[in-house]
C-alpha cells in the first residue's frame, strides 16, 4: 500500500512540474529536438523591383518551400541595389545567422516595432563597408497592432501601402505575413540562418 502511495505521489510530482516547466517556457522556445525539421529564411531579390521580391521559409536539405511572402529591402533605384550603401542599399548577397526573434521589440518612432527577426551583421562586396541592424520585420506598433493613420505622413508604426516594402536595408513584409511567417516558424521549426540571393 505504502509503495503504491508513494509511486502516486511520485507521478503527482512528475505531472506538476511538467506543467510548471510548460506554463514557465518562453513563448519562442525552440521545440524539442525532434519535434521539427530544420528550416532557414531565403530572401531572393528581384532585380527590377527590389519592393517585389520574395521572403521564403524552407525546409532545409529537402528545399521543400513551407511558407512564401512578398518583401523588400533598400530604397529602390540604383543607389537601393547597391549593397554597400548603408541606409539605402539592400541586404548583401550571403548567409547570416539568425540571432534571436521576437513579437514584442521596442524600437521607438525611428527604430523597429513589433515582430521582428535579428540576422547576424555582413561586411558587403568591396570588404569593409560593414551593414549592421539587420532585421527582417514590418511596420507596428511594439504590442503587435496597428498605428494610427497620419494624414499626409507616413507612421511607422501603421503599414501604409506598397510605399512600406521600402527599407534602410532591413528586409520587410507586410503585418499579416510577418505574423503568419512567425506562425509558420512556430510550427515548422526556427529558422537558423537567412540566405540572400539574386
Amino acid at each position: 500500500m505504502g509503495t503504491h502511495i508513494r509511486t502516486a505521489s511520485l507521478a503527482v510530482t512528475a505531472a506538476l512540474t511538467a506543467g510548471l516547466a510548460t506554463a514557465t517556457a518562453p513563448a519562442h522556445a525552440a521545440p524539442p529536438p525532434g519535434s521539427a525539421s530544420p528550416t532557414h529564411l531565403v530572401f531572393e531579390k528581384n532585380q527590377r523591383d527590389p519592393a517585389t521580391s520574395r521572403v521564403r521559409l524552407v525546409q532545409t536539405g529537402t528545399g521543400k518551400v513551407l511558407a512564401d511572402y512578398r518583401a523588400g529591402s533598400g530604397q529602390g533605384g540604383t543607389a537601393g541595389r547597391d549593397e554597400c550603401v548603408r541606409n539605402k542599399g539592400w541586404l548583401p548577397d550571403g548567409t547570416y545567422r539568425v540571432l534571436s526573434h521576437t513579437t514584442r521589440k521596442k524600437g521607438g518612432r525611428d527604430g523597429i516595432n513589433g515582430y521582428a527577426i535579428h540576422v547576424a551583421d555582413k561586411v558587403c562586396r568591396d570588404g569593409r563597408t560593414p551593414r549592421t541592424a539587420l532585421f527582417v520585420h514590418s511596420e507596428m506598433r511594439s504590442d503587435g497592432a496597428q498605428g494610427i493613420a497620419v494624414p499626409g505622413r507616413d507612421s511607422p508604426y501603421r503599414w501604409d501601402g506598397d510605399g512600406d516594402y521600402r527599407s534602410l536595408g532591413c528586409v520587410k513584409l507586410a503585418p499579416a505575413d510577418i505574423k503568419n511567417l512567425f506562425a509558420a516558424a512556430q510550427r515548422y521549426g526556427w529558422p537558423t540562418s537567412l540566405k540572400v540571393v539574386k
